[in-house]
């Protein structure tokens, strides 16, 4: 083949644009030219509302680039033959520093027995701050659990103590933390499997193993949060649990077809990611991925939700569990971003439609706000969205999602945000915000399907979402709205990167799907003030289109106005400092690396940007 066929050329207009030409040859030029995400001094140049409005946080491999960006950027291409080019990528590089290695192994009693004569060693490329610290041997390993980087020869994760050598992805949750690989907790196991059997195989799970070929082929200093292994820990605990395979029946995977993705997606979406599997590693935002697999493992997600959401409907299964990856919630009608490709939930709505739904609920309750399933439906009076997430004023990732979008053009109501203020909300905000907002809303809407966008990164111990709810208070939220549809309910995997928070948290859903009760049930609820707050700006913009919530904002300002306009003490947290007397001895390369990250992280919270 002749270099010119093979060659990819990145040309940058003044737009913003850039042309991927040459991926492959018989690949129509409209799907050559796609936008990209423009970043500004190292943050998220977004557009989401006002330009000037305020900064996105954003974290280690966070959700940032443009909202309305559909770009893809390969790295890596090649055509029909394989054969294979790299050009217009911008990776980190590795500068090589050269230094002496005549003396390097000499113990102090060999320096002083050559009486100092070093004269002859070339010092032209000698740097006293970078000889000192690189000549310390480092040992680091990120941990299997969470991905937080480890120094030393520590066995235990410091982040979440999860040994080194886990077994979270043989056994899922129910492997010990503490010990390693073949170690089981048998407490667990034993509560799991307590319910062997079912009467009828009425739940079905949709799985399929080509969706673990999703993965960033791109090596660089930290594992992407999305990465397969969230799959291999969910199936490996309900695989120990006798769950799946055993209690749940499986459904067989198909690719959703090109007519089924455009009712909720344009061209612009589809073609950009089917173009991905041309490339051997692209990327659509800095934080989403594709490799040659990619296109495929989204076209198996979206097509087994589809199935999942026409058996549930139809009553083939009573309802459903669909481990899919990528997520989707974020993909909009053009655009692929956060993670997500193809919206698996939109996808399963549009089918349960077809299948013959007049009414389609989708309750979201991943830590991020569903901002693609918002747009595809917000102007649709047939598909209530309902989404509980951080939101900060617009300052949490992606920047929408306030409690005032309440849809447009004829919808308006039919998009409800419950925006939580802060992190670290959990179990008692949530079904506080269920039982005031949620439900009332939802039973007065009857729907004939429920599908629940199931992100798991509110969960305790998640590195992105920084939340506190725990697998009880997810099997809760899931018996809440079981009593909906006729208990026709699909539940759709979407985010989650601490593995045994989202192994954990996705098996007490599952186990609920089986009709086991919760664990625990939290009753006479009594909310943070600021979750109240939330609530109560939820009722206040809502009751207007939902008059069965008049009633609900009356009592709860009779009973909370007072607790709800009471000042929120912040506690002032204790800055962690590195012990001084590390400075010597064996621990002094982590006192420096400590305290480097300390200044760093500092820094970055003067400037707004925090870690989540």
């Amino acid at each position: 083949m002749f270099f010119e066929d093979m060659i990819t050329d990145f040309r940058i207009l003044n737009e913003g644009m850039i042309v991927l030409e040459g991926c492959h040859t018989d690949h129509k030029a409209a799907s050559n030219t796609m936008q990209i995400s423009r970043l500004t001094n190292g943050e998220a140049d977004t557009n989401v509302h006002d330009p000037n409005g305020p900064t996105l946080i954003h974290g280690f491999n966070g959700r940032q680039g443009n909202l309305g960006s559909g770009g893809i950027v390969a790295s890596t291409c090649h055509d029909d033959e394989g054969s294979a080019d790299v050009s217009g990528v911008s990776t980190d590089g590795i500068t090589s520093k050269k230094y002496s290695r005549q003396h390097e192994d000499m113990t102090l009693q060999d320096m002083y027995s050559k009486e100092g004569d070093f004269d002859d060693e070339d010092d032209s490329d000698w740097e006293p701050l970078e000889r000192h610290i690189p000549h310390i041997p480092v040992i680091k390993w990120f941990c299997v659990n969470c991905t937080m980087v480890n120094i030393d020869d520590a066995i235990y994760c410091h982040i979440c103590g999860e040994h080194k050598e886990s077994g979270i992805l043989r056994h899922g949750f129910l492997a010990s933390p503490s010990q390693e690989a073949d170690s089981i907790s048998h407490i667990s196991l034993e509560a799991s499997c307590s319910q062997t059997s079912a009467p009828h195989k009425s739940t079905a799970v949709g799985f399929d193993d080509r969706m673990l070929l999703h993965s960033e082929v791109e090596k660089k200093s930290h594992p992407h949060p999305e990465r397969p292994d969230r799959l291999r820990a969910i199936a490996a605990s309900l695989a120990t649990a006798g769950i799946f395979p055993g209690r749940c029946h499986p459904i067989t995977a198909r690719e959703i077809t090109r007519e089924e993705l455009q009712m909720v997606h344009s061209n612009e979406n589809i073609e950009s990611v089917e173009l991905t599997s041309q490339c051997v590693s692209s990327y659509f935002t800095p934080d989403t991925y594709a490799n040659k697999d990619s296109a495929l493992a989204a076209r198996l997600a979206a097509g087994l939700c589809a199935d999942l959401a026409s058996a549930i409907y139809s009553g083939r299964a009573k309802n459903g569990f669909a481990l899919v990856r990528p997520p989707g919630h974020h993909a909009g009608v053009k655009h692929a971003m956060g993670f997500c490709l193809h919206n698996n939930a939109a996808v399963a709505a549009s089918a349960a439609q077809v299948a013959g739904a007049k009414k389609v609920l989708i309750v979201d309750w991943d830590v991020h706000h569903g901002n693609g399933t918002q747009e595809i439906f917000e102007q649709n009076k047939a598909v209530l969205y309902i989404s509980l997430h951080r939101h900060e004023g617009g300052r949490f990732y992606p920047g929408t999602g306030a409690a005032n979008e309440v849809g447009s053009m004829g919808g308006e109501g039919y998009c409800v945000n419950v925006p939580w203020s802060r992190g670290g909300v959990g179990d008692n905000d949530y079904i506080f915000a269920f039982e005031h907002i949620v439900l009332p809303i939802a039973y007065e809407f009857s729907p004939d399907i429920t599908i629940i966008s199931a992100g798991f990164d509110a969960a305790r111990g998640d590195p992105l979402g920084c939340c506190d709810v725990t697998p009880a208070g997810y099997a809760q939220m899931t018996k809440m709205l079981t009593s909906l549809s006729s208990g026709k309910l699909l539940v759709i995997l979407e985010g989650g990167y601490n593995l045994r928070s989202i192994s954990s948290s996705a098996t007490a859903v599952i186990k609920v799907l089986l009709g086991e009760s919760p664990d625990s049930m939290l009753e006479n609820v009594v909310p943070s003030r600021s979750g109240l707050r939330t609530v109560l700006d939820v009722l206040m913009i809502q009751n207007q289109f939902w008059p069965t919530l008049g009633s609900i904002f009356s009592d709860l300002q009779s009973r909370w106005g007072s607790y709800a306009c009471q000042e929120i003490k912040r506690k002032k947290r204790r800055r962690f400092v590195v012990p001084h007397w590390w400075k010597v001895g064996r621990k002094k390369f982590l006192h420096y690396t400590l305290s480097e990250q300390l200044r760093l992280n500092s820094k970055g919270h003067r400037k707004a940007s925090l870690w989540l």
